[in-house]
């Protein structure tokens, strides 16, 4: 009986060993993948002013269309299901809008009054040793800032043109997360039927599960998000109000939107809830504040995100934290806010499409 290839003797005359033959293969796939990868990257980095609405389109579709869902399962038509979902979100943020303006209104004299206090603090402080800075000298510094902006005019100027340009691109921006959202809304299952059809016949069952994989995976992720993220706010926030923290609404909005963005954005809405009751009601606010955002942030690390997330959402936290990192270093804010839905999201896909067998629905 004659060794078929598979089973023929390795070639003694090949001075090449197999071992590295297997590695340089692997070295070459992986290669390949992480130049696809680059390039995904390089184009998205080029149309950013559309892939981040389109991507907080996405996410907030996987918000709001199991609302909708959930109203046509209990006879709700389709067009008012539509209809109340987005007069319900968007009644929820223009009420936050105003509560946040109103407040800030009510409570800017207060401010000014605790600000020029600390000015005047900071001054005294810096004028002793080992500061040694003077009134006279914080004079000069005031007079060279002065003459450093006159001197930059042209540039703040073209500066304040950009602001223009990126005022446009967000309403751009905010055109497309609304039409985004809209037609998941009414026809997602089609649009995702349209995107499958692309690809070749024989893959569509695979896609299919894997689209379906990611959707669950990305509408579970956010409801966890959020209810952490409010759960958060109302304490932060509600611990700030009791400690007479100016700003306690617009605290409780940062610590919200800092929560979609883990273990960065806990940090950062900590610290300005932190930052701001130390500077207006001194540092044994400060510390009471800080151990209220301790608290919080250990139940929600210890208590909330394990019972939510169960198996759900199968993310390790290193790869969350290195994921935040380089969403970050790649794309700023943006990067980090979306790189961990985006790794849950793919990393589910892939598994579903791995575990695909022919005939499975």
């Amino acid at each position: 009986m004659t060794e078929g290839p598979l089973n023929a003797p390795p070639n003694r005359d090949d001075p090449i060993p197999e071992g590295l033959k297997l590695g340089a293969r692997f070295t070459g796939y992986l290669l390949v993948i992480i130049a696809g990868i680059t390039v995904a990257i390089f184009v998205a980095l080029q149309i950013a002013q559309i892939v981040v609405p389109f991507l907080a389109g996405l996410v907030l579709s996987a918000l709001l269309v199991p609302m909708s869902t959930f109203l046509q399962r209990h006879r709700w038509p389709k067009w008012l299901a539509v209809v109340t979902v987005w007069v319900v979100v968007l009644g929820l943020l223009a009420g936050l809008v105003l509560l946040i303006t109103f407040q800030i209104r009510s409570e800017i004299p207060e401010i000014q009054k605790q600000v020029a206090t600390t000015l005047d603090e900071a001054k005294q402080l810096l004028a002793t040793q080992p500061f040694g800075i003077t009134e006279a000298k914080l004079n000069d510094l005031v007079d060279s800032s002065g003459k450093w902006l006159q001197d930059n005019a042209a540039g703040l100027g073209s500066g304040a043109a950009e602001v223009g340009t990126t005022a446009a691109h967000v309403i751009e921006g905010v055109i497309i997360i609304l039409f985004v959202t809209l037609f998941a809304l009414i026809d997602g299952r089609g649009i995702w039927t349209w995107v499958v059809n692309i690809w070749p016949k024989k893959a569509h069952a695979r896609i299919f599960a894997a689209g379906e994989a990611g959707w669950k995976t990305l509408t579970n992720f956010i409801r966890i998000q959020l209810v952490v993220a409010a759960s958060d706010a109302i304490g932060i926030g509600v611990g700030a109000l009791i400690l007479g923290v100016p700003l306690a609404v617009p605290i409780a909005m940062v610590v919200f939107l800092g929560a979609f963005v883990p273990f960065v954005g806990a940090i950062v809405g900590g610290a300005v809830a932190v930052g701001l009751a130390l500077l207006f009601n001194g540092w044994v606010h400060g510390l009471i504040m800080l151990a209220i955002v301790v608290v919080v942030q250990q139940l929600e690390s210890h208590v909330l995100q394990p019972w939510l997330t169960g198996p759900t959402v199968k993310i390790h936290p290193l790869a969350v934290i290195l994921g935040v990192t380089a969403g970050a270093a790649v794309a700023g804010i943006a990067g980090a806010f979306f790189s961990v839905p985006v790794i849950a999201t793919l990393n589910a896909m892939i598994h579903a499409a791995k575990d695909y067998r022919v005939g499975q629905r």
